[in-house]
């Protein structure tokens, strides 16, 4: 009979499954493409990593606390290297690789370097707007720094042919290549040098990425922000951007459009320009008619200027009657108040003023004098009666009625027998007097004389 058959949980499963993976990764970096980037509310970012040449996939996540230092690289499409650990995550049965450190690869590198090339030439102030120049209204010639077999010239010429008036100028230049930058700055220098140069056209026509990178070198794109004259860039197509496009006056989606931007149609103008001389004829009639109208109201509206002056005069006459009314009742107004104003200060003269109070004062002292006698009588009256009472209670009426008060020699009066003995000396105060003694017997008993 075999062994009993091993049966496990998924949970199980999936934890041997974590266990293996992560026990053959964690010391290698992944490179591949970037894809179905998404970055979460909580900072983390998920994202796939493809192999095209094998067709190949793996699910990727970075937590938080990493992906902010790898924000600036994390974009669909961009070829990265990817440091990690592979693990399960059971809730979903998924393969995922977690990543902890992520740099660009290939042409991700590349991207990279522009990306901070961008930022240097902007921090430095090429892009800025306020540097941007206008393209002339009548320009006579026109210079264009492209390939002398590209399709952008043969673009340029018919959009100017048509148009007309104007004098091309082909400097011819590589516009892709590692030959390409030095040689679109060499066709510059030789085109800024030709006679009365009034602007320039730098491009090319469609291509990749690689096939414009020419226009993103900094010897390109500083050379085009030093044009003396106003420039005009047409890389690519429209969805198309490079740094010469930033540094440029201006930037034309395509070539052909450039050559229109630059370069004004004749006969557009010259039909522009008769509307405008008609529009003109019929506002000059139009204002003349108006002027005319104008002077006709006036001169019948003027009269005979003898009476426009009577009439003036007489206004003036009547002014000066008001004037002369108002000015009679002011002063009659403020002389009423001036001697109601005398009036009111007389009657506030020291001299009437100190009269006024001697009357008021006499009576009052009349009353002073009375009240102080009548407060004087009754004070008397009741301090009479103070000294009756008081005399009335004072121990010398007592003493004077017959009676004596024995003191001990410490000021103490003597109540009762007992408080002193044989050989004590007593002071005897009577009402006229006092008499010293000295004690000889003592008897406490009650009824005692």
């Amino acid at each position: 009979m075999g062994s009993p058959e091993e049966v496990i949980s998924v949970a199980e499963l999936d934890r041997r499954l974590k266990r293996a993976v992560e026990t053959v990764t964690g010391r290698e970096w992944v490179e591949g493409e970037i894809a179905s980037l998404k970055l979460a509310p909580s900072g983390h970012a998920y994202f796939s990593l493809k192999d095209e040449r094998e067709d190949a996939i793996v699910e990727c996540v970075m937590y938080r606390m990493n992906a902010q230092r790898a924000r600036r690289h994390l974009s669909d499409g961009a070829r990265v290297q990817l440091f990690g650990r592979a693990t399960l995550w059971a809730p979903r049965g998924r393969l995922q690789l977690v990543g902890e450190s992520l740099r660009p690869a290939g042409r991700g590198a590349l991207l990279e370097a522009l990306e901070q090339l961008k930022a240097r030439l902007l921090a430095e102030g090429l892009f800025a707007p306020e540097k941007k120049r206008p393209l002339p209204s009548e320009p006579r010639v026109v210079g264009v720094v492209t390939s002398a077999i590209g399709a952008a010239f043969h673009d340029i010429r018919t959009v100017a042919f048509r148009r007309g008036g104007v004098r091309l100028v082909l400097s011819p230049a590589l516009v892709q290549g590692e030959a390409a930058p030095d040689s679109i700055v060499r066709a510059i220098d030789l085109l800024e040098r030709y006679p009365g140069l009034d602007a320039m056209i730098v491009g090319r026509g469609g291509g990749s990425n690689e096939d414009l990178m020419a226009f993103n070198d900094e010897r390109v794109v500083r050379r085009v922000a030093a044009v003396r004259v106003p420039v005009v860039s047409a890389v690519g197509h429209e969805v198309d951007l490079t740094l010469c496009d930033l540094a440029a006056d201006v930037r034309a989606a395509t070539p052909s459009q450039a050559a229109e931007l630059v370069i004004p149609d004749a006969g557009a103008r010259r039909d522009l320009l008769d509307r405008q001389l008609r529009h003109l004829l019929r506002t000059m009639q139009g204002r003349l008619l108006e002027e005319r109208s104008r002077v006709e109201r006036l001169r019948a509206a003027l009269s005979d200027p003898r009476f426009l002056i009577a009439e003036r005069q007489q206004g003036l006459d009547e002014l000066r009657a008001r004037l002369e009314r108002a000015t009679t009742r002011s002063l009659a107004r403020r002389r009423t108040l001036m001697v109601d104003a005398e009036r009111r200060l007389a009657a506030r003269h020291p001299r009437a003023v100190l009269a006024q109070a001697r009357a008021r004062l006499a009576p009052l002292e009349a009353r002073l004098g009375a009240a102080a006698g009548a407060d004087l009588a009754r004070c008397r009256a009741r301090s009479g009666e103070l000294v009756a009472r008081l005399s009335a209670l004072s121990p010398l009426a007592v003493l004077a009625r017959g009676y004596a008060i024995a003191t001990l020699p410490d000021g103490r009066a003597v109540r009762a027998a007992a408080e002193v003995k044989a050989g004590d000396a007593l002071s005897i105060r009577v009402s006229a007097g006092r008499i010293h003694a000295r004690v000889t017997d003592t008897d406490s008993g009650e009824g005692a004389t």
